[in-house]
Protein backbone atom coordinates (compact mmCIF):
# COMPACT_ATOMS: atom_id res chain seq x y z
CA UNK A 1 0.00 0.00 0.00
CA UNK A 2 2.99 2.38 1.05
CA UNK A 3 4.54 1.59 -2.04
CA UNK A 4 1.27 2.22 -4.04
CA UNK A 5 0.90 5.79 -2.38
CA UNK A 6 4.56 6.10 -3.32
CA UNK A 7 4.40 5.53 -6.93
CA UNK A 8 1.55 7.56 -6.93
CA UNK A 9 3.09 10.63 -5.30
CA UNK A 10 6.03 10.18 -7.60
CA UNK A 11 3.83 10.01 -10.59
CA UNK A 12 2.12 13.33 -9.22
CA UNK A 13 5.20 15.14 -9.07
CA UNK A 14 6.36 13.87 -12.12
CA UNK A 15 3.22 14.98 -13.98
CA UNK A 16 3.39 18.45 -12.32
CA UNK A 17 6.83 18.80 -12.94
CA UNK A 18 6.22 18.07 -16.59
CA UNK A 19 3.45 20.49 -16.20
CA UNK A 20 5.57 23.20 -14.79
CA UNK A 21 8.24 22.49 -17.54
CA UNK A 22 5.61 23.00 -20.35
CA UNK A 23 4.24 26.48 -18.93
CA UNK A 24 7.73 27.79 -18.37
CA UNK A 25 8.64 26.60 -22.34
CA UNK A 26 5.45 28.46 -23.62
CA UNK A 27 6.04 31.51 -21.49
CA UNK A 28 9.61 31.84 -22.94
CA UNK A 29 8.20 31.09 -26.54
CA UNK A 30 5.76 33.82 -26.10
CA UNK A 31 8.57 35.89 -24.87
CA UNK A 32 10.65 34.96 -28.09
CA UNK A 33 7.76 35.54 -30.20
CA UNK A 34 7.40 39.14 -28.82
CA UNK A 35 10.91 39.75 -29.05
CA UNK A 36 10.51 39.33 -32.56
CA UNK A 37 7.98 40.84 -33.39
CA UNK A 38 9.49 44.06 -31.69
CA UNK A 39 12.28 43.86 -33.82
CA UNK A 40 10.15 43.49 -36.90
CA UNK A 41 8.52 46.63 -36.00
CA UNK A 42 11.98 48.29 -34.94
CA UNK A 43 13.16 46.63 -38.76
CA UNK A 44 9.53 48.53 -40.51
CA UNK A 45 10.62 51.60 -38.79
CA UNK A 46 13.70 51.86 -40.31
CA UNK A 47 12.85 50.87 -43.70
CA UNK A 48 10.55 53.89 -43.74
CA UNK A 49 12.43 55.81 -42.84
CA UNK A 50 15.33 54.89 -45.20
CA UNK A 51 12.49 55.38 -47.73
CA UNK A 52 11.92 58.76 -46.81
CA UNK A 53 15.67 59.47 -47.05
CA UNK A 54 15.52 57.58 -50.83
CA UNK A 55 12.86 59.46 -51.83
CA UNK A 56 14.41 62.92 -50.36
CA UNK A 57 17.35 62.00 -51.95
CA UNK A 58 15.60 61.39 -55.57
CA UNK A 59 13.77 64.96 -55.08
CA UNK A 60 17.20 66.43 -54.33
CA UNK A 61 19.04 65.01 -57.17
CA UNK A 62 15.93 65.75 -59.42
CA UNK A 63 16.15 69.50 -58.64
CA UNK A 64 20.25 69.63 -58.83
CA UNK A 65 19.91 67.76 -62.52
CA UNK A 66 16.64 70.34 -63.56
CA UNK A 67 19.61 73.24 -62.55
CA UNK A 68 22.48 71.25 -64.18
CA UNK A 69 20.32 71.25 -67.68
CA UNK A 70 18.73 74.85 -67.36
CA UNK A 71 22.54 75.66 -66.88
CA UNK A 72 23.44 74.03 -69.87
CA UNK A 73 20.78 75.69 -72.16
CA UNK A 74 21.46 79.39 -70.91
CA UNK A 75 25.11 78.40 -71.56
CA UNK A 76 23.85 77.04 -75.55
CA UNK A 77 21.35 80.29 -75.72
CA UNK A 78 24.40 82.28 -74.73
CA UNK A 79 27.00 80.94 -77.24
CA UNK A 80 24.50 81.09 -79.66
CA UNK A 81 24.11 84.75 -78.99
CA UNK A 82 27.81 85.34 -79.25
CA UNK A 83 28.39 83.11 -82.26
CA UNK A 84 25.40 85.75 -84.03
CA UNK A 85 26.86 88.75 -82.94
CA UNK A 86 30.26 87.54 -84.20
CA UNK A 87 28.67 86.58 -87.52
CA UNK A 88 28.72 89.47 -89.81
CA UNK A 89 26.31 87.95 -92.56
CA UNK A 90 23.37 88.14 -89.50
CA UNK A 91 23.39 91.86 -88.88
CA UNK A 92 20.49 93.72 -87.18
CA UNK A 93 19.65 95.35 -91.20
CA UNK A 94 19.19 92.02 -92.66
CA UNK A 95 17.02 90.23 -89.72
CA UNK A 96 14.59 93.19 -89.94
CA UNK A 97 14.83 92.67 -94.05
CA UNK A 98 13.49 89.31 -93.62
CA UNK A 99 10.98 89.73 -90.48
CA UNK A 100 9.44 92.74 -93.55
CA UNK A 101 9.24 89.83 -95.93
CA UNK A 102 7.57 87.46 -93.57
CA UNK A 103 5.05 89.60 -92.84
CA UNK A 104 4.76 90.23 -96.65
CA UNK A 105 4.22 86.70 -97.21
CA UNK A 106 1.68 86.81 -94.48
CA UNK A 107 -0.59 89.49 -95.32
CA UNK A 108 -0.45 87.68 -98.89
CA UNK A 109 -1.61 84.92 -98.23
CA UNK A 110 -4.00 85.96 -95.50
CA UNK A 111 -6.05 88.52 -98.47
CA UNK A 112 -5.92 85.72 -100.66
CA UNK A 113 -7.34 82.88 -98.46
CA UNK A 114 -9.88 85.00 -96.05
CA UNK A 115 -11.13 87.88 -98.89
CA UNK A 116 -10.37 86.54 -102.37
CA UNK A 117 -7.98 89.60 -102.71
CA UNK A 118 -5.96 88.84 -106.06
CA UNK A 119 -4.34 91.61 -106.53
CA UNK A 120 -3.63 92.73 -102.79
CA UNK A 121 -1.66 89.53 -102.46
CA UNK A 122 0.00 89.80 -105.75
CA UNK A 123 1.51 93.44 -104.32
CA UNK A 124 2.30 91.95 -101.52
CA UNK A 125 4.37 89.26 -102.59
CA UNK A 126 6.22 91.44 -105.43
CA UNK A 127 7.33 93.81 -102.70
CA UNK A 128 8.37 90.57 -100.22
CA UNK A 129 10.34 89.94 -103.78
CA UNK A 130 12.06 92.90 -104.10
CA UNK A 131 13.36 92.99 -100.22
CA UNK A 132 14.70 89.21 -100.95
CA UNK A 133 16.82 90.62 -103.64
CA UNK A 134 17.96 93.77 -101.63
CA UNK A 135 19.53 91.14 -99.38
CA UNK A 136 22.83 89.73 -100.17
CA UNK A 137 22.83 86.33 -98.96
CA UNK A 138 23.67 82.96 -101.28
CA UNK A 139 21.55 80.78 -98.94
CA UNK A 140 18.12 82.91 -99.93
CA UNK A 141 18.62 81.50 -103.26
CA UNK A 142 16.84 78.68 -102.76
CA UNK A 143 13.76 80.96 -100.69
CA UNK A 144 14.12 83.37 -104.14
CA UNK A 145 13.17 79.93 -106.44
CA UNK A 146 10.07 79.55 -104.47
CA UNK A 147 9.12 82.83 -104.00
CA UNK A 148 9.42 83.22 -108.27
CA UNK A 149 7.36 80.10 -108.52
CA UNK A 150 4.62 81.44 -106.00
CA UNK A 151 4.30 84.80 -107.42
CA UNK A 152 4.06 82.80 -111.05
CA UNK A 153 1.02 80.54 -109.41
CA UNK A 154 -0.42 83.56 -108.42
CA UNK A 155 0.09 85.63 -111.42
CA UNK A 156 -1.70 82.25 -113.39
CA UNK A 157 -4.92 82.67 -111.34
CA UNK A 158 -8.28 84.43 -113.55
CA UNK A 159 -10.74 86.36 -111.91
CA UNK A 160 -11.29 85.25 -108.22
CA UNK A 161 -14.03 82.46 -107.73
CA UNK A 162 -16.06 84.49 -104.96
CA UNK A 163 -16.51 87.20 -107.73
CA UNK A 164 -17.32 84.93 -111.02
CA UNK A 165 -19.83 82.72 -108.46
CA UNK A 166 -21.01 85.90 -107.32
CA UNK A 167 -21.71 87.33 -111.18
CA UNK A 168 -23.34 83.90 -112.38
CA UNK A 169 -26.07 84.14 -109.29
CA UNK A 170 -26.99 87.61 -110.63
CA UNK A 171 -27.58 85.85 -113.90
CA UNK A 172 -29.41 83.30 -112.65
CA UNK A 173 -31.78 85.75 -110.43
CA UNK A 174 -31.92 87.84 -113.23
CA UNK A 175 -32.95 84.96 -115.27
CA UNK A 176 -36.04 83.87 -113.19
CA UNK A 177 -38.31 86.70 -114.10
CA UNK A 178 -38.69 85.53 -117.59
CA UNK A 179 -39.96 82.15 -116.83
CA UNK A 180 -43.14 81.26 -117.53
CA UNK A 181 -45.75 81.01 -114.63
CA UNK A 182 -47.78 78.52 -116.26
CA UNK A 183 -47.40 75.24 -118.17
CA UNK A 184 -48.33 75.76 -122.11
CA UNK A 185 -50.97 73.54 -122.91
CA UNK A 186 -50.44 71.11 -125.98
CA UNK A 187 -51.86 72.13 -128.98
CA UNK A 188 -54.71 70.60 -130.65
CA UNK A 189 -54.59 67.76 -128.01
CA UNK A 190 -56.73 69.03 -125.57
CA UNK A 191 -60.67 68.32 -126.29
CA UNK A 192 -62.91 71.43 -126.32
CA UNK A 193 -64.72 70.49 -122.91
CA UNK A 194 -61.96 70.31 -121.23
CA UNK A 195 -60.78 73.70 -122.55
CA UNK A 196 -63.81 74.86 -121.74
CA UNK A 197 -63.48 73.50 -118.21
CA UNK A 198 -59.64 74.40 -117.82
CA UNK A 199 -61.14 77.97 -117.31
CA UNK A 200 -63.07 77.09 -114.02
CA UNK A 201 -60.68 74.11 -112.82
CA UNK A 202 -56.70 73.59 -113.14
CA UNK A 203 -55.29 70.02 -112.46
CA UNK A 204 -51.57 69.72 -111.82
CA UNK A 205 -49.32 67.37 -109.88
CA UNK A 206 -50.12 67.35 -106.49
CA UNK A 207 -45.92 66.28 -105.59
CA UNK A 208 -44.42 69.90 -106.96
CA UNK A 209 -46.99 71.52 -104.38
CA UNK A 210 -46.90 75.08 -106.23
CA UNK A 211 -47.42 77.91 -104.55
CA UNK A 212 -49.88 79.48 -107.36
CA UNK A 213 -52.06 81.55 -104.76
CA UNK A 214 -51.23 85.50 -105.30
CA UNK A 215 -50.16 85.82 -101.27
CA UNK A 216 -48.35 82.29 -101.53
CA UNK A 217 -46.75 83.57 -104.29
CA UNK A 218 -45.33 86.63 -102.95
CA UNK A 219 -43.67 84.88 -99.64
CA UNK A 220 -42.29 82.43 -102.18
CA UNK A 221 -40.52 85.05 -104.08
CA UNK A 222 -39.77 86.93 -100.92
CA UNK A 223 -38.57 83.54 -99.39
CA UNK A 224 -36.18 83.08 -102.91
CA UNK A 225 -34.68 86.68 -102.52
CA UNK A 226 -33.54 85.73 -99.38
CA UNK A 227 -31.93 82.30 -99.85
CA UNK A 228 -30.23 84.05 -102.90
CA UNK A 229 -29.18 87.09 -100.21
CA UNK A 230 -27.62 84.60 -97.80
CA UNK A 231 -25.57 82.93 -100.74
CA UNK A 232 -23.97 85.75 -101.36
CA UNK A 233 -23.13 86.33 -97.84
CA UNK A 234 -22.13 83.53 -98.24
CA UNK A 235 -19.50 84.77 -101.01
CA UNK A 236 -18.43 87.26 -98.62
CA UNK A 237 -17.61 84.22 -95.89
CA UNK A 238 -16.01 81.90 -98.13
CA UNK A 239 -18.39 79.45 -96.33
CA UNK A 240 -18.90 76.86 -98.70
CA UNK A 241 -21.36 74.59 -96.53
CA UNK A 242 -23.50 77.30 -96.35
CA UNK A 243 -23.64 78.91 -99.84
CA UNK A 244 -24.29 74.81 -101.11
CA UNK A 245 -27.39 75.10 -97.72
CA UNK A 246 -28.69 78.23 -99.61
CA UNK A 247 -28.58 77.16 -103.14
CA UNK A 248 -30.24 73.86 -102.30
CA UNK A 249 -33.05 75.96 -100.42
CA UNK A 250 -33.25 78.12 -103.65
CA UNK A 251 -33.81 75.04 -105.60
CA UNK A 252 -36.63 74.00 -103.51
CA UNK A 253 -38.05 77.52 -104.03
CA UNK A 254 -37.92 77.10 -107.67
CA UNK A 255 -39.83 73.94 -107.95
CA UNK A 256 -42.65 75.50 -105.87
CA UNK A 257 -42.84 79.08 -107.60
CA UNK A 258 -42.38 77.97 -111.49
CA UNK A 259 -44.07 75.08 -113.21
CA UNK A 260 -42.24 72.38 -115.46
CA UNK A 261 -40.90 74.04 -118.43
CA UNK A 262 -37.62 73.84 -120.45
CA UNK A 263 -36.53 77.36 -118.28
CA UNK A 264 -37.22 75.76 -114.69
CA UNK A 265 -34.90 73.11 -115.97
CA UNK A 266 -32.20 75.31 -117.26
CA UNK A 267 -32.14 77.22 -114.00
CA UNK A 268 -31.82 74.19 -111.83
CA UNK A 269 -29.32 73.11 -113.94
CA UNK A 270 -27.43 76.68 -112.97
CA UNK A 271 -28.46 75.79 -109.34
CA UNK A 272 -26.31 72.52 -109.30
CA UNK A 273 -23.30 74.17 -111.30
CA UNK A 274 -23.44 76.98 -108.76
CA UNK A 275 -23.34 74.80 -105.57
CA UNK A 276 -20.03 72.63 -107.47
CA UNK A 277 -18.45 76.11 -108.04
CA UNK A 278 -15.43 76.98 -105.75
CA UNK A 279 -15.43 80.26 -103.45
CA UNK A 280 -11.72 80.36 -102.90
CA UNK A 281 -8.79 80.15 -105.24
CA UNK A 282 -6.85 77.06 -105.75
CA UNK A 283 -3.06 77.78 -105.47
CA UNK A 284 -0.92 74.87 -104.18
CA UNK A 285 1.77 76.21 -103.77
CA UNK A 286 0.41 79.40 -101.59
CA UNK A 287 2.17 79.29 -98.47
CA UNK A 288 5.11 77.76 -99.37
CA UNK A 289 8.07 80.16 -99.76
CA UNK A 290 6.76 81.55 -96.00
CA UNK A 291 6.91 77.69 -94.60
CA UNK A 292 10.46 78.00 -96.19
CA UNK A 293 11.28 81.14 -95.10
CA UNK A 294 10.33 80.34 -91.35
CA UNK A 295 12.61 76.86 -91.26
CA UNK A 296 15.27 78.78 -92.43
CA UNK A 297 15.14 81.28 -89.75
CA UNK A 298 14.85 78.56 -87.28
CA UNK A 299 17.80 76.64 -88.03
Amino acid sequence: MVAVLALGACAAWRWNAIRVADAQAVAAERLRVEALEQRMDALRRDQRAQTARLQQAEATNRLLREELIGLGQRAALLDETVQKLADPATDAGQSLRLDEVELLLAQGQQRLLLSGDLDGARRAYALAAQLLDGIVDHARLDLRQALAQERAALDALGEDPGVAAARRLDAFAAALPALPQRSAPAAGEAAWWDRLLSRLVQVRPSGEAQALAPDERVAGLAALQLELALARAAIERRDVQAWRAALARADEWVLRLWPESAGRAARRGDLRALQAHPLSPQVPALGSTLGQLRRLRQA
